[in-house]
């Protein structure tokens, strides 16, 4: 039986524009709203990143973080 979708947590999120931008696409073109692609996102965190990728990636976005804030 599947698990029941119950939306628990609300939480403010602050976010680029670019990243909204994407998120907001990846939720139209699989039929959810925000806060659904975002659960989906998180629930199978694991399967839809490669973990290498993500730590270079992550390494890049921390490096150019304080520039982007000014």
């Amino acid at each position: 039986m599947p698990k029941r979708f119950r939306l628990t947590r609300r939480f403010p999120v602050a976010m680029t524009e670019d990243g909204y931008r994407k998120l907001r696409s990846f939720a139209a073109e699989a039929g959810l709203d925000e806060g659904e692609a975002l659960s989906f996102l998180f629930e199978n965190f694991d399967s839809v990143t490669d973990g290498e990728m993500l730590a270079m990636r992550l390494r890049m976005f921390n490096s150019e973080l304080e520039a982007r804030k000014r």
